[in-house]
């Protein structure tokens, strides 16, 4: 145990050295010293992070040990391409995230000490359910919400922004595993069969519809196609996993699909981003008002990095907009080149695998569910970003998790990121063995002290019922007395 033990903490040691190498060469060139400010703030960090993995050996013993040290090279990764990106407009996201990071890590701490037991959120799906939906409609509410760039998925709190939605994927994913779980049967059920394909039923059709319409709802009033996009995809994967019914899958995407074609045509926002993908190197395209030109400089930032990059703060991903959040993935691509951008896709494939291994192994039915759920939004949210970026779907304004800049992202994942590791506990945790010697001479002995006890209480309840009897044998004897001396 102790050499497991070694070999895991190294893994974590290992991605800090990374890390800080990362960070140490990014400064040196473009600031020539590393700042004071930054030494202090990733020394908590790292303080953190060995905490967190320390409360794991303590609560949840058998968690995935490679989910952490991923989310540790993924957030690094990123913050180091946020902090290069500030020296060239002279801003201060980097240490901002860095300190969403220190929250991020207490709150998914916290979470792995309280919640000993996933299955506790299944009680509260209904719960849950309005949480979700109060989340993802507060940017309507008048005077919360902000747009901005035509999409109004945030909320203004002070000098910040906050993207409720970020969350409410949480709850949802806790409704949606209850709900499923408790109906998985009825939706089972097939109905008609077409060309091969097992239909489901028409009075089945109600949950799914239900999701479409608060999906296309979230489309229509906020015009984000990718939250939208998100919640129908996590819920139809979910149906799936729940039913094992591939004509889920189906519905669902023409469903969408019919939905997104409406909203491009009649949304100026929603179609100029599918214009933009169609034909991002038009001239038309390209030189008007919400066209293609950032995706295109995005492109082309891309193509500079070449096959291995023009190395960490040498390139210049600042003339990018949004280079640090929704086009970071473009960023890292220009000075880590193509083979960065697959280490980066290797790291999310390996939390990706680790979270579908646990919904393969565990035998809770929800908590399969909720594990399946929880990393295919991940999955399916690095999918939108990288495929929009690269032109295979039209670009959706969604946060890369763990990488881009913003708290609200940050957050929910590590929060998302300390579940699965919650439920990989209980996956991995081995079975008593009940063929052992052990097993069996400890099972005797609790059999043969279950028996003594019932037989002393046996014995105390005869005793207590003899002073009774010694009683009703006198009284029946001067009764029968009197009633011989009546008779004489």
């Amino acid at each position: 145990m102790i050499l497991v033990r070694l070999r895991q903490a190294s893994l974590l040691l290992f991605a800090m050295l990374i890390s800080v190498g990362a960070f140490y060469q990014m400064f040196l060139r473009t600031r020539h010293e590393f700042p004071r400010e930054y030494v202090m703030i990733l020394a908590i960090c790292a303080v953190l992070f060995l905490t967190l993995w320390g409360v794991l050996l303590k609560f949840q013993p058998y968690a995935s040990q490679a989910i952490l040290p991923c989310v540790l090279m993924l957030t690094a990764i990123g913050v180091v391409m946020i902090a290069r990106i500030d020296h060239s407009k002279n801003t201060s996201v980097g240490f901002r995230q860095l300190m969403w990071l220190c929250l991020s890590l207490v709150l998914a701490a916290l979470l792995v000490v309280l919640l000993k037991d996933y299955r506790v959120l299944r009680r509260y799906a209904y719960v849950n359910m309005v949480i979700g939906l109060a989340l993802l409609l507060s940017p309507m509410i008048p005077g919360l919400g902000i747009d901005i760039n035509g999409a109004k998925i945030w909320i203004g709190v002070g000098n910040y922004t906050i993207q409720p939605g970020e969350f409410a994927k949480l709850f949802l994913a806790f409704f949606f595993a209850a709900y499923l779980f408790d109906h998985r049967d009825q939706l089972a059920v097939g109905g008609k069969k077409i060309l091969g394909l097992q239909l489901p039923r028409i009075k089945d059709l109600g949950p799914i519809i239900l999701v479409w319409v608060a999906s296309m709802g979230v489309l229509v009033m906020q015009h984000d196609l990718g939250t939208s996009l998100m919640f129908f995809a996590m819920f139809v994967a979910m149906l799936y996993v729940a039913t094992g019914r591939k004509s889920w899958i189906l519905i669902g995407f023409v469903a969408f699909a019919a939905g997104a074609v409406v909203a491009a045509s009649v949304f100026s926002h929603v179609g100029s981003r599918v214009d933009a993908w169609l034909h991002p190197f038009s001239d038309y395209e390209y030189n008007r008002p919400g066209g293609s030109w950032q995706l295109v400089s995005g492109i082309f930032g891309m193509a500079a990095g070449g096959m291995t990059g023009t190395g960490l703060g040498q390139g210049q991903p600042a003339l990018t907009t949004y280079a640090n959040s929704d086009f970071i993935y473009s960023s890292l691509g220009e000075e880590l080149g193509l083979a960065g951008l697959l280490a980066i896709l290797t790291l999310y494939l390996v939390i990706i695998a680790s979270g579908f291994i646990t919904a393969m192994k565990i035998k809770d039915g929800f908590g399969k569910l909720l594990a399946s759920g929880l990393v295919f939004t991940m999955a399916f949210q690095v999918f939108t970003v990288v495929g929009g970026i690269t032109l295979v779907i039209p670009l959706t304004g969604m946060t890369l998790p763990y990488m881009a800049a913003g708290g609200s992202s940050l957050v929910a994942n590590y929060i998302l990121a300390a579940l699965l590791m919650i439920i990989s506990n209980a996956a991995n945790r081995p079975e008593p063995d009940t063929l052992s010697d052990t097993f069996q001479y400890e099972a005797l002995a609790v059999l043969r002290d279950r028996e003594l006890q019932e037989r002393a209480e046996a014995r105390e309840t005869h005793e207590s019922h003899e002073p009774r009897h010694a009683a009703a044998a006198q009284a029946s004897e001067q009764a029968t007395e009197v009633i011989t001396g009546g008779e004489r």
